[in-house]
């Protein structure tokens, strides 16, 4: 009558059932180990309970009918949400807002739908233009903007039904790419240029971005704008003369509008910007160009080269604004030639003289060019080969488009006055002036009377130093189609392939061949079409605004150096040849540069000037001015061997204020012909000294040397006799140890009878003569030594002494050791010489001489290393 067990059917089911009270039959259900609900949420199993009508053996007991248990397993929230992925990454266009930019998901593995569900999702990082839904999905709350941010970096948690949150947040990374315009990319707005960089690349990592659109050629126009740079771009600013030489053209141009100076003073009253030689006419100014620089009659061939830069006239009806005008001086008012700019056409007047035949001939030439307006530098030839004229502008040849015939003038005595920037009105008015003024600017405006120029030389005198260049033009690639305007300002590429022209582009470079280029910026501008598949102009291309900075070069110093005094026997200034004036001389250039201190710490470091020797470059002129009392014709002059000119780009001219060398040439080219310069006076007796200044210059003054100054001592034969004997034996015998003698060889003493008239002499000569042989035998066996260079030297030298008359003082009081008191040791040798009873003519010779070779000595203390081992030698 008593229950004595419950069974459990079912496989290892962790669950026993225990007897409580066998009578009442109670029992309880219990696990027999931890039960997890995320193994297993429920369980199912049958029950019997058995009586106690059994033996030990249990197999005569009865049991009841099956019952059914089924246990439900209750969850715990033990698990926290966690993130399928580590890192989540969008990509999003810039001005868009999305509905869902991504979606991010976690995942609980509580076994209860409660705490095993994602509840809710949230943006951890503040500040951020990100908005999450329940479900996971990221939006951005505004339009986000590639140049404000290219990235964001947001943390995400999630939390279940439990409120239990993520223990881990996770990092959500949106990238933000730029709407796809269409243009050129990886370029920069700056590009820097120094002075002897060659050419360098202007866009060397371009290339086009066209948004995957079909495209099936692209034409690309760069274009350098440098028209505010001096005339037009960087050219030479040599003068007008030296262009000419440097560009072969053929002599006799005759510069209206020459830099103002002694001898060309008509333009001393205009503007100018002094650099390029540009004048500037504001309407006002006129220029009278003095009768005889150019000739009357010009014949029927000539030219005349301008450039001009020129904008529409003022004023409501419009005036003839005279660039050139030759008219009548009193009297009347006639033109004979003139060139003209009236509304915007540029306008040649001729009016021929009455001759063989009186007939109607052309007379004016009108040209209509909108260039003539822009307010732009341009180049204009008038090639005249009467009755035909001809205009190049920037190289290009225009025929007139209207040309007036007119009767010849005729023939009168009245004097005619030539003009530049107005033209002068003699008559017709009741006092002579200018009418006709130019608004504009005007530079190198020549003539060349009887000869015309030919295209050649014209394109090179306009030619700019300054443009784009291709490196490498082999390599610019099948395809690519290319092309350039004659001053390399404009460079056109066409090509089909986006990669091809990428390549071409970066190849483009600027170049400037200037020495010393004009500093400032120069605009560049790259405008593109592209053309697709069927249609005209599909994607439209941003064009490029860049510029190139060039900086400014550092300026040379031109130093001219040599001997700046000596003295000479009349007898060879009398000469047919002369006396050389500079044998020696030497011109050299330096540049300084800033050395940066090594340590910036030691504070006596400051940043110290280095001089670079011989930074070569070409002069364009130099001038030997005579200082004092020009040179009288009759009786001295300066010469030169026209044949010393041959086969460099030199020319010379000769005044009675002194010699002028021009051409643009290289330093050591007119070194070479400054030594050649011969001084003759063959009238020696009124003069005994000349003082001479010589100053060089490059890019037409631009860069000037110092002044150099020589004077030159005429030595007369009444004393130079006494000289020859007596210089050496008036130096102290402990002080002729320190002579170095002069390049060119030693001279011998002469040993002849000694005047009379200085018995205090006689005395001197006794007392040193044991000390002067025994010194010769030493001076002697150590010239020995040295014979083969002093050999070179004296036959390198040859010309710079005539051994015939040379003597060799050394002043007593000299300090050697201290070359730079020079001006101390002149002082001391003037008491020495008022001290002396001997001061006569004879002694003042001595005296100039022992200048002359104290000079050669700084020179050499100061001068070229080269000369100096020599001079030592000797």
């Amino acid at each position: 009558g008593e229950i004595c067990a419950f069974k459990i059917h079912g496989q290892e089911m962790p669950f026993e059932a225990v007897v409580l009270n066998k009578t009442s039959g109670e029992g309880r259900l219990r696990a027999k180990s931890a039960i997890d609900c995320e193994l297993q949420k429920e369980y199912t199993f049958i029950i019997q309970a058995y009586d106690c009508g059994s033996g030990p053996g249990g197999t005569n007991w009865k049991k009841s009918h099956k019952a059914v248990v089924h246990i439900q397993v209750k969850d715990v929230n033990e698990f926290s949400p966690a993130f399928k992925e580590s890192v989540y990454k969008a990509a999003v266009t810039e001005g868009k807002i999305y509905d869902s930019i991504l979606q991010v998901e976690a995942i609980d593995e509580d076994c209860s739908p409660q705490y095993s569900q994602i509840c809710n999702y949230e943006i951890v990082t503040t500040d951020v233009p990100f908005a999450i839904d329940r479900n996971g999905n990221i939006r951005n709350t505004e339009k986000l903007n590639y140049d404000k941010q290219h990235q964001y970096e947001i943390m995400v948690t999630a939390f279940d039904c439990g409120q239990k949150h993520a223990t881990e947040d996770v990092l959500v990374r949106v990238n933000v790419k730029p709407v796809c315009k269409p243009g050129w990319q990886d370029w920069n707005k700056r590009i820097e240029y120094k002075a002897g960089f060659g050419s360098i690349p202007l866009f060397p990592s371009i290339h086009l971005e066209t948004c995957d659109g079909p495209v099936s050629s692209i034409h690309t126009t760069i274009e350098l704008q440098t028209n505010y740079i001096g005339k037009g771009c960087d050219r030479e600013t040599y003068s007008e003369k030296s262009l000419q030489k440097l560009c072969g053209a053929s002599s006799g141009a005759i510069d209206l509008l020459p830099s103002p100076s002694a001898t060309t003073n008509w333009t001393a009253g205009l503007l100018m910007d002094n650099n390029d030689m540009i004048f500037k006419f504001d309407g006002k100014q006129g220029a009278k160009i003095p009768d005889g620089i150019v000739p009357k009659n010009l014949t029927d061939q000539f030219t005349i080269t301008l450039w001009m830069k020129h904008g529409p006239s003022p004023g409501l009806r419009a005036e003839k604004e005279t660039i050139l005008c030759n008219s009548d001086k009193t009297e009347m008012n006639r033109h004979h030639y003139a060139l003209y700019v009236h509304n915007c056409r540029l306008v040649f007047l001729l009016r021929k003289d009455f001759d063989q035949a009186d007939t109607f001939r052309p007379a004016e030439f009108h040209w209509k060019l909108d260039q003539i307006c822009d307010k732009e530098w341009h180049y204009y030839v008038v090639n005249v080969e009467f009755p035909v004229v001809t205009l190049y502008m920037d190289g290009t040849t225009y025929e007139p488009y209207l040309v007036t015939n007119d009767w010849p003038i005729h023939p009168s005595h009245i004097a005619m006055q030539l003009t530049v920037g107005a033209c002068w009105q003699g008559g017709e008015v009741t006092k002579p002036r200018f009418a006709q003024y130019f608004h504009g600017s005007l530079a190198s405006l020549t003539i060349r009377p009887g000869k015309i120029e030919s295209q050649k030389v014209i394109s090179c005198l306009q030619a700019c130093k300054e443009g784009l260049d291709i490196n490498s033009l082999e390599s610019l690639g099948q395809g690519i189609k290319y092309h350039f305007n004659p001053s390399q300002s404009v460079l056109v590429m066409e090509g089909d392939d986006i990669e091809n022209i990428n390549q071409a582009l970066r190849k483009v470079s600027y170049i400037n061949s200037r020495q010393f280029p004009t500093a400032g910026i120069r605009r560049l501008k790259v405008s593109s079409k592209v053309q697709c598949f069927g249609e005209d102009v599909c994607i439209s291309i941003p064009d490029i605004d860049a510029y190139v900075m060039v900086f400014q070069a550092n300026e040379p110093k031109i130093t001219i150096s040599g001997m700046d005094h000596f003295a000479r026997p009349a007898a060879q200034f009398e000469s047919e040849r002369g006396v050389i004036l500079l044998p020696d001389i030497r011109i050299v250039s330096t540049v300084t540069k800033m050395e940066h201190p090594v340590d910036l710490k030691e504070h006596d470091r400051v940043n110290k000037p280095v001089v670079l020797e011989e930074m070569l470059h070409n002069l364009d002129f130099c001038d030997i001015l005579v200082i004092g009392t020009e040179l009288d014709p009759e009786q001295e002059c300066l010469e030169l061997d026209r044949m010393e000119l041959q086969g460099k780009h030199l020319d010379a001219t000769n005044s009675t204020a002194g010699y002028s060398i021009y051409g643009v040439d290289s330093m050591h080219n007119y070194e070479q012909v400054l030594r050649q310069i011969r001084y003759r006076n063959w009238y020696t007796s009124a003069t005994f000294d000349r003082k001479f200044r010589v100053k060089c210059s490059e890019l037409n003054g631009r860069y000037t040397s110092n002044e150099f100054n020589l004077e030159v001592n005429i030595l007369h034969s009444s004393n130079s006799n006494f000289m020859d004997h007596v210089n050496h034996m008036i130096v102290q015998p402990q002080f002729l140890q320190s002579v170095h003698h002069p390049e060119g060889g030693i001279s011998a003493v002469h040993n002849s009878v000694v005047p009379s008239v200085a018995t205090i002499v006689i005395i001197i000569c006794v007392s040193i003569l044991i000390f002067i042989i025994t010194l010769g035998v030493y001076r002697i066996r150590t010239a020995h030594q040295h014979s083969s260079a002093d050999t070179e030297g004296s036959k390198e030298n040859e010309m710079d002494w005539d051994d015939s008359a040379l003597t060799i003082t050394v002043n007593p009081m000299e300090k050697y050791e201290k070359p730079h008191q020079t001006e101390e040791e002149s002082e001391e040798e003037d008491i020495e010489d008022e001290e002396e009873d001997t001061t006569s003519a004879e002694s003042e010779q001595s005296e100039e001489e022992e200048e002359e070779e104290e000079e050669e000595e700084v020179i050499v203390q100061k001068g070229d290393k080269q000369n100096a081992t020599r001079q030592e030698q000797l």
